[in-house]
């Protein structure tokens, strides 16, 4: 990849020291750390939007069923699982388990 866009930063002198000297100490160079940390920060922003377009699609999905009336009310979906859950303990308990 080429490197010819050049980025300038203001920062306290104390954190650009701390940082100079942490990369010095992992014996990399400063300009490759902040390259990672800006790629980790993109990568992170995108993988956060992604996300959040599937939580809205999940949800727009869930209004859609609701409108048309494809869904369970609270009492039936208790009623079945609490059917199921003791289906699942009178297994447990015959297996000995």
């Amino acid at each position: 990849m080429s490197k010819e866009a050049v980025f300038t930063m203001k920062l306290e002198p104390e954190l650009r020291a701390e940082f100079m000297a942490a990369a010095e100490a992992s014996h990399r160079p400063a300009s490759q750390i902040v390259r990672e940390l800006m790629r980790e920060f993109v990568q992170h922003q995108r993988e956060a939007r992604e996300h959040e377009a599937f939580l809205r699609g999940k949800v727009a999905d869930a209004r859609d069923q609701v409108r048309a009336g494809e869904y369970s009310p609270a009492e039936d979906v208790e009623t079945r699982f609490a059917a199921r859950r003791a289906q699942l303990l009178a297994k447990a308990g015959d297996t000995g388990a």
